[in-house]
């Protein structure tokens, strides 16, 4: 079983959007993804998506997206982004879930020896939704700690960077750095960013993974476990 990532997908099948408008890897991104996605991915392995999965506005518009993505393989782990607005809750949102199509709030999800768990984070300068979302982040980090046996790995998802426009470490990192977390994959940063951000840093033994997929080139990458 093998762990990828990618993230910021923006799908909008039913409701076409051009992303071209953002630049020239968003030409043909899909296609881009899913042609690398059945090159890399089996039935086996699991692809975690960090938020920002579709540009729908209902959970119903959303269906679609998610029906494209369930066809392709591997098991599927999702959390919110910024711009999920969809995403109507919880509950709703599993319940159209396809099998093997998984989606992460205040909790966590164990996959043989690897407990993933998420939150969507937020920036740092609105004090009161930062509170907020550290505790949804305890909350998820201190659900999948209880799961954990001896020999596992703990991955954490976010949607935000865990660290501040300069690279450096913040309120969410230190949380996450508190439990036993082998690994950070986040998303949200598009275009130019700044050259204190690499697609994959360690930090205090934690490997962090830059996944959105315009950075990666609209191609997976894999999660060294």
């Amino acid at each position: 079983m093998k762990v990828f990532a990618i993230s910021d997908l923006h799908l909008s099948i039913n409701n076409p959007k051009p992303m071209d408008i953002f630049g020239p890897v968003w030409s043909n991104y899909l296609e881009e993804i899913e042609k690398d996605w059945k090159a890399k991915v089996t039935d086996d392995d699991i692809v975690l998506m960090a938020g920002d999965f579709s540009w729908a506005m209902k959970l119903a518009d959303a269906k679609s997206d998610i029906e494209y993505i369930s066809k392709l393989p591997g098991k599927k782990i999702i959390i919110r982004g910024n711009h999920d607005y969809w995403w109507e809750g919880i509950g709703k949102v599993r319940a159209v879930l396809p099998p093997n199509f998984y989606a992460i709030q205040n909790d966590s999800l164990k996959i043989g020896n690897i407990v993933f768990c998420g939150t969507r984070g937020w920036t740092l300068d609105d004090e009161k939704l930062v509170n907020r979302e550290l505790i949804r982040l305890e909350m998820t980090l201190k659900d999948a700690k209880s799961k954990m046996q001896d020999g596992d790995k703990l991955v954490c998802m976010l949607h935000y960077p865990p660290f501040d426009k300069f690279g450096n470490e913040t309120v969410f990192s230190k949380l996450i750095e508190s439990y036993p977390v082998s690994t950070v994959v986040y998303g949200h940063l598009h275009g130019y960013i700044s050259s204190n951000i690499k697609n994959i840093i360690q930090h205090n033994g934690v490997t962090y993974y830059l996944t959105s997929c315009d950075q990666l080139k609209n191609k997976l990458t894999e999660i060294n476990l």
